[in-house]
């Protein structure tokens, strides 16, 4: 407190007045001299007294501020009344508050990302694992049945592998905000169109129809080419769940406030359980085919919430699944 310039011209000041004053009742009687004595000097120690215990509130309030930055915990500071220190510690909670959870917020990403490594390395490992495989045999004698059907297997799993590659990269750029969807005039009908198109041999050679019910006026303002993959990843989805004969439906009705595209299929339909996680990323339910990494509804979901959207599924094992997709105006 001493060290305080402020504070020690606050003293010089006062002994200046007290002085003068002092002087000035020299003049006049030895009982006002010392009446305005003491009443000075009441002052400077009143004065000192309230200083002192401004800078022990100070530094009680910077303790509590290092012991925050040790622990990165919630501060509990100490309630003071209405005046300068007030403010300060109520600027300060709030700081507290704002780092505390950003605190919180990185510690979460730091553990996704850890969770998503792990994921990513699991789901590399086995199909590397398996062409290395492969490859040993490949330089063993081996007839030439063999060695093309060990050939299209590697084929199938570096395919794969740059799928994944290709999947996560999406992802990572939807993450970034790095991709700037395009505000453009969409017909619907034309995305489902270009969503489905390349999965109509596939479902042919299993014996599947695929059922579109859409008003070609039906319009939204967006991306095509990204809402085209987000689409094709659900589509997929419920391609790949199907028997043999199956109906995929895709309907699509449009009123003042959104755009309704339901997407039902015949499928083996998805547990109860997994209900609240299908769109989790790296998320493989029961009936989640073998080849299956989990990122594909994580990312239809995720592109659709980019443009203004929302969807929910409905399923009933054994009876199928119905994705509901809403685009709002």
């Amino acid at each position: 407190m001493i060290r305080n310039k402020k504070f020690l011209g606050m003293l010089c000041a006062f002994a200046a007045v007290f002085i003068l004053c002092t002087g000035a009742s020299l003049m006049l009687s030895r009982y006002t001299l010392q009446i305005m004595a003491a009443g000075m000097l009441l002052l400077m120690v009143l004065f000192v007294l309230y200083t002192w215990e401004r800078y022990n509130s100070m530094k009680r309030l910077a303790s509590q501020l290092h012991q925050f930055q040790r622990s990165l915990k919630q501060l509990p500071l100490e309630a003071y009344s209405e005046g300068e220190l007030s403010y300060l510690s109520s600027e300060i909670s709030k700081m507290a508050t704002k780092l505390t959870e950003q605190a919180q917020m990185l510690a979460a990403d730091k553990e996704y990302l850890a969770d998503a490594i792990s994921n990513i390395s699991h789901q590399l490992k086995t199909p590397l694992t398996s062409m290395s495989m492969m490859a040993d045999f490949l330089s063993t004698p081996l007839s030439e049945e063999k060695r093309a059907e060990f050939t299209a297997n590697i084929r199938h799993q570096l395919a794969r592998i740059e799928w994944l590659v290709s999947a996560l990269l999406k992802m990572a750029r939807l993450d970034a905000g790095a991709v700037t969807m395009k505000q453009e005039i969409v017909c619907v009908q034309e995305l489902l169109h270009k969503a489905s198109g390349h999965l109509l041999i596939p479902m042919e050679l299993k014996g599947q129809e695929l059922i579109l019910d859409c008003d070609g006026s039906v319009t939204f303002t967006g991306d095509m080419d990204w809402m085209a993959e987000g689409l094709s990843n659900i589509l997929k989805n419920c391609m790949e769940h199907m028997g043999s004969g199956g109906h995929l439906k895709v309907c699509v009705r449009d009123n003042p406030m959104y755009i309704r595209i339901d997407i039902s299929d015949e499928g083996s339909g998805i547990a109860k359980e997994d209900l609240p996680h299908i769109f989790e990323r790296f998320y493989k339910g029961k009936n989640a085919s073998p080849d299956s990494v989990g990122i594909g509804l994580a990312m239809a979901a995720q592109i659709i919430h980019q443009h203004n959207g929302d969807i929910q599924v409905e399923s009933t094992p054994g009876k199928g699944s119905v994705f509901h997709i809403k685009l709002y105006k």
